[in-house]
């Protein structure tokens, strides 16, 4: 599924997290020198990226330069079946991972132990394969490295932006965990707990109202009552 995100802004105190900041170094790594580099990311402050869609495995954006925009794709391979269910299980082995990854943080712990089972979440420069329609000689071009500089605020803001490039989209992954904890059947054919089955639902709840409070708080708006 492609989820297209609107025109982005700089954050006001940059990239803080530490996955947002590897994201940021993985670009660092791609570039074919400071020069690209560089230019690359005037174009990002300066808003010159539009919307970016993004779905497993890839992304899409235009960049403006003067009067011509460009168009950028970027790929990055996704998980395996093998290794999105060891990215599952390493979610689901701690209690409060994924209500901590809704919340928009990335624990360090999950991925030092999806590390540990194999999986690879956070890329490395030579995974970002970046073409663009402008005549540039060299790829990444400065208008990719725009392209992937923004989308480190997107990662940034979110690590699930992450998590559905590397092809673990935030439903599915929702769905997995829900089925892990689905109760289990007794003999007589009933369920042995019907608790475990809540949990990631009201995990799922609490998360999603708690980001809607904070965008309502930073924005300087009304706090709703339903949400309190």
């Amino acid at each position: 599924m492609r989820t297209t995100f609107t025109r982005q802004t700089q954050p006001t105190r940059g990239v803080r997290s530490w996955w947002g900041k590897a994201w940021q170094r993985a670009v660092e790594e791609a570039a074919y020198s400071e020069v690209e580099l560089r230019r690359g990311r005037t174009h990002a402050r300066r808003g010159d990226v539009g919307a970016i869609s993004v779905e497993p495995g890839g992304l899409l954006a235009a960049c403006r330069d003067r009067d011509d925009a460009w168009t950028v794709q970027v790929a990055i391979p996704v998980l395996d079946a093998t290794a999105r269910t060891a990215l599952v299980e390493a979610v689901a082995a701690e209690a409060g991972r994924i209500a901590e990854l809704l919340a928009g943080n990335l624990p360090h712990e999950l991925v030092e132990h999806a590390e540990e089972v194999g999986v690879e979440l956070l890329p490395y420069g030579g995974e970002l394969t970046a073409t663009c329609t402008c005549p540039h000689y060299l790829d990444p071009c400065p208008h990719a490295i725009a392209v992937l500089c923004q989308v480190g605020w997107l990662v940034d803001a979110d690590p699930l932006v992450l998590f559905a490039l590397r092809g673990v989209e935030r439903d599915s992954l929702l769905a997995d965990l829900h089925a892990r904890t689905a109760p289990a059947v007794g003999a007589e054919g009933l369920p042995v707990s019907a608790d475990l089955a809540d949990d990631v639902e009201l995990v799922v709840d609490a998360a999603v109202r708690a980001r809607r409070l904070v965008a309502l708080f930073e924005a300087g708006a009304e706090l709703p009552d339903e949400l309190l």
